[in-house]
């Protein structure tokens, strides 16, 4: 019971807090200095570590401590811009399965669902749990971007990380996502979707394929300018089992002619080759990149996402120069930790799994914090679409990883400095360091 008063009471704190702080119809500007420095007051009541309520200033609760954190979402996309049917909003639940929800089961049954139901219904003025179809009523009664404004700044997110790469006209722009969730965005460059817009303008020139290795290495520097790093989708393309060694340059020049001769109105990379020298492309600029691994939907092959099979491409030295953030990692996230216990430029998170798996998240975050130093675990959502699953990766870290902490805490093998200190550097401050926000 506590503890989801405690959770209850971080989500409309939070929202109205932060309401009383924006300014305009959608919130702060992102990039300015006020909606900086509100950003970073998100939640933030109290100095860190105190709370005051009617009596005198006393220590915060782990779980108030946690709930207050204005976090970094290292890795997020945009929210949609357009409203949904009950379908498609059920079948944007379930990261497994593109296709429709079966005939007589629904998305809401399930730990995410459930989790929408407990943690969403109370932004949109519904009480906690409420039915499937009362919370469906209620939030097709408003239209995208208020169901957005509703829920977004419950997140408590000063800084969102966002790869623009994968159906970007359906989503918030960077910019958008900003404006109606509050705190400042900063671009994410996916690889594979460069490499994709530059087949259109090469496809069909005689010398198209000669002239692919330089055009590629000059947008993505083109493109990299404003942006915090880099990321790539080559475990959807390939999977991991690659050779990671750096393609030589006839190889890139032989990939270019195959996939641009063949490519079509849409074209998909999925070369190895083209792949691999759009990874070492991005090495080259030295920004953190960011690498899928494990949990994906049904496109991907999770037997071959295992993130043990980037050894090959983490033990060279140009690779070691630059930080490596691998995403996602479940069911593989205690191999990744072993990666970050290894190798001192690789980080990972559990982004994505935390909002799947629900009530069950403590369980997965303690587990992710079995091998890896605290140094090097990043807060993420990977939230992708409806805005709860934005609110909902903020929420279910906080409350796993304060109740994991608690526990540690409880037993005598922590103190609650250190517990204290370890959930800022996971929900903050190793992404600030990393990113040079």
């Amino acid at each position: 019971m506590a503890g989801n008063r405690i959770g209850l009471r971080h989500l409309v704190g939070v929202h109205h807090a932060f309401r009383r702080r924006t300014a305009g119809p959608y919130g702060l500007q992102p990039g300015s200095k006020a909606g900086h420095a509100a950003g970073n007051r998100i939640g933030l009541r109290y100095p860190v570590g105190v709370h005051r309520g009617s009596g005198p200033a006393r220590a915060m609760s782990l779980a108030d401590f946690a709930a207050e954190l204005p976090l970094v979402d290292h890795h997020v996309h945009g929210a949609f811009r357009e409203p949904l049917s009950r379908a498609e909003f059920e079948v944007a639940l379930n990261e497994g399965s593109p296709g429709p929800v079966p005939a007589g089961t629904t998305q809401f049954d399930s730990q995410l669902g459930f989790a929408v139901r407990r943690w969403c219904a109370p932004l949109l003025g519904l009480p906690a749990h409420a039915p499937a179809d009362d919370y469906w009523d209620r939030r097709a009664g408003l239209d995208a971007m208020e169901v957005a404004e509703r829920l977004l700044p419950a997140a408590g997110v000063d800084h969102w990380l966002v790869d623009t790469g994968y159906a970007a006209e359906k989503l918030l722009s960077p910019e958008e996502l900003a404006v109606a969730a509050g705190g400042a965005a900063h671009r994410i460059v996916r690889l594979e979707a460069l490499a994709e817009s530059l087949a259109g303008s090469l496809a069909g020139q005689e010398t198209g394929a000669a002239a692919y290795p330089d055009a590629y290495r000059d947008l993505l520097r083109t493109e990299a300018r404003d942006a915090v790093g880099v990321k790539t989708v080559v475990a959807y393309r390939a999977g991991l089992d690659l050779d990671w060694s750096p393609p030589e340059p006839a190889a890139v020049r032989e990939a270019a002619a195959r996939w641009l001769a063949a490519a079509g109105p849409q074209p998909r990379l999925t070369d190895p080759v083209l792949l691999r020298f759009g990874v070492h492309c991005a090495v080259e600029l030295g920004l953190p990149l960011q690498i899928h691994t494990g949990l994906g939907d049904r496109d991907l092959d999770l037997r071959r996402v295992d993130p043990l099979l980037l050894l090959d491409l983490l033990r060279q030295p140009a690779v070691a120069r630059v930080p490596v953030m691998l995403l996602h990692c479940y069911p593989y996230h205690r191999a990744a930790g072993y990666l970050a216990q290894a190798f001192p430029n690789v980080h990972c998170d559990v982004g994505l799994a935390v909002n799947q798996v629900g009530a069950r998240a403590p369980a997965v975050v303690a587990e992710s914090m079995e091998l890896a130093p605290f140094a090097k675990l990043l807060y993420s959502s990977d939230a992708f679409g409806p805005p709860e699953l934005h609110v909902l990766g903020a929420v279910l870290w906080r409350r796993a990883t304060a109740s994991v902490a608690q526990s540690w805490v409880s037993a005598g093998d922590w103190s609650e400095p250190d517990a204290r200190r370890v959930i800022a550097m996971i929900g903050r401050e190793n992404a600030l360091r990393a990113y040079r926000l």
